[in-house]
């Protein structure tokens, strides 16, 4: 690892993470749609199966359509994105493959092979199947999809708290311990439950603003008014449950990566009774030094509401960016916290032990060690086991290195959170308008609809900018930095690569938006129509 990370080009490593942002952001836009309306158009074909009404048919089959259309724009953009692993981060998948591959490999073979094989039950068996078997296919269908969001999360959530796992030094190679473990730990299925929820969310508004769209141009409007009530009740739910998983994230990760809380919170002193920011002034286009970096000014905040989501303790102890730095203060389980000098040193250590034992097992060759050199082998694993929870610290050269953009993580925290309020409001005057008054009439609420779509994808965007931003400098937290992790390839390379991705999701987006807006305004196909 250290001869890789010194023969890399300058710049290649800024230039892989871009690419991987890139993908990731355009396949997150794709995502979502999907999760949400697969809820949407499982429960539209839901109503028909026990009412039998044709109605509810056509408007199944309509949300159906849009559904496929988001599908298949999805499957492309991820594809691309796990490949990514093998070309730009061939490092990271040596190290950690045994492991983070596991999940994909589950996803890709279970969950995507369910949605595909019962997508096309669902779409081209409305007269071939009966009217339950359809149904389950639509169920299996949003199943599918769901399952396939889970073993990636899983996935993602193992590079953020690395658990169900040992390094072998023999192989290089961190190894899997506990399946278990790493599937179901409470970090993964937090961010589950919060990503698939706030999903939940973009397909209630996309429903909502569809069906807004046709009020305005005064057309369809049983369909309309249908699904504008099923899309607010479900967002109204989803966004309750986005609420209560939010908070239940933001507790894990203030237990497992404290420093991004720090970020998102621009908290440089940390203390006790701390409160949670509502709004204050951070410069976005500048990383304050972290030496002299003071309160924000112009700050709103919710007194000992920091301390509470973080500890469940209004006078709970929260660490800013010098105190995890400096270290020196408790930890929940009672231990002290190492400093950044310490835990760098400590990873140098095991480095070093590490290359001392692969040395002497090379220079062994197959022939048993005498007594001094198994003994000697025996102090370094010894060692090296003793000091593995810091090993990506080795790699680290300077302390700034380990705190994170702060601007982004914290203007994108509060975007989420700002927006997410907006829709539980939103959603209530939604529910009570169409259920008490001619929703048609009022135009300034069917013109905000339409509006609230963008911005729901912005706070979606903004969730996973927090996530991966506040995690950094690590791919792994703790056990290896990006720069570690990185393929030695040629910067030229992923430049022309980003570039031509940059293109193409481009082109795709707009393809998609184009045919999606055709499918709109050509509303649904009425049984019995031509």
């Amino acid at each position: 690892m250290n001869q890789l990370f010194i023969s890399l080009e300058p710049d290649v490593v800024d230039w892989a993470r871009a690419q991987f942002a890139l993908t990731a952001i355009y396949h997150w836009l794709f995502v979502p749609l999907t999760l949400g309306l697969a809820l949407i158009m499982g429960i539209m074909e839901t109503l028909y199966y026990r009412t039998r009404k044709v109605f509810w048919k056509d408007v199944a089959v309509f949300w159906q359509r849009l559904f496929g259309i988001n599908f298949a724009m999805g499957v492309a953009t991820g594809i691309v994105l796990e490949f990514e692993f093998g070309t730009n981060w061939s490092n990271y998948s040596w190290f950690v493959g045994d492991i983070f591959g596991a999940p994909l490999a589950i996803e890709g073979i279970v969950a995507f092979f369910m949605e595909s094989t019962f997508v096309a039950v669902m779409f081209f068996g409305w007269k071939k199947v009966s009217a339950g078997f359809h149904l389950a296919s639509t169920w299996l269908t949003g199943i599918g999809a769901t399952i396939s969001a889970w073993w990636i999360l899983v996935a993602n959530a193992w590079m953020q708290n690395p658990v169900g796992c040992t390094f072998n030094p023999d192989t290089m190679r961190n190894e899997m311990s506990s399946f278990l473990e790493v599937a179901l730990s409470p970090l993964a299925v937090n961010k589950f439950v919060h990503t698939v929820t706030s999903a939940w969310i973009i397909g209630a508004l996309f429903t909502v603003a569809v069906g807004c769209y046709y009020l305005y141009r005064r057309r369809e409007q049983r369909l309309a008014l249908a699904s504008i009530r099923i899309g607010s009740i479900v967002g109204l739910a989803a966004c309750l449950l986005t609420l209560h998983s939010g908070d239940q994230s933001a507790y894990r990760v203030a237990q497992v990566q404290p420093m991004k809380l720090a970020a998102m919170e621009a908290l440089y002193q940390g203390g006790n009774d701390q409160s949670l920011t509502a709004i204050a002034w951070v410069n976005p286009f500048e990383q304050p030094d972290y030496r002299a970096a003071q309160e924000p000014p112009l700050r709103v905040a919710i007194p000992y509401a920091l301390s509470f989501l973080a500890t469940r303790n209004m006078h709970g102890f929260v660490p800013g960016v010098n105190d995890l730095l400096k270290g020196g203060y408790e930890r929940p389980d009672g231990s002290v916290e190492p400093s950044v000098e310490e835990k760098i040193l400590r990873g140098r250590q095991a480095i070093g032990d590490l290359k001392r034992y692969r040395q002497m097992r090379a220079s062994l060759r197959g022939t048993a060690p005498d007594a001094a050199a198994e003994a000697e082998m025996k102090a370094l694993m010894q060692s090296l086991q003793a000091n593995m929870p810091y090993f990506g610290y080795g790699y680290v050269k300077d302390p700034a290195q380990l705190v994170p953009y702060v601007p982004v993580c914290f203007y994108a925290f509060r975007a989420m959170v700002g927006l997410g309020t907006l829709f539980i409001l939103f959603f209530m005057v939604v529910l009570v308008v169409a259920w008490r008054r001619d929703l048609s009439r009022c135009r300034w609420l069917l013109v905000g609809a339409m509006v609230m779509l963008p911005l729901g994808y912005v706070a979606s965007e903004s969730g996973w900018l927090v996530a991966e931003f506040g995690r950094q400098p690590w791919a792994i937290q703790d056990m290896l930095p990006t720069w570690v992790g990185v393929s030695d390839v040629k910067t030229g390379s992923v430049m022309l690569t980003f570039f031509l991705f940059l293109v193409l999701f481009t082109v795709l987006l707009a393809v998609e938006v184009s045919i999606l807006w055709k499918a709109i305004r050509r509303g649904p196909a009425y049984e019995g129509e031509a």
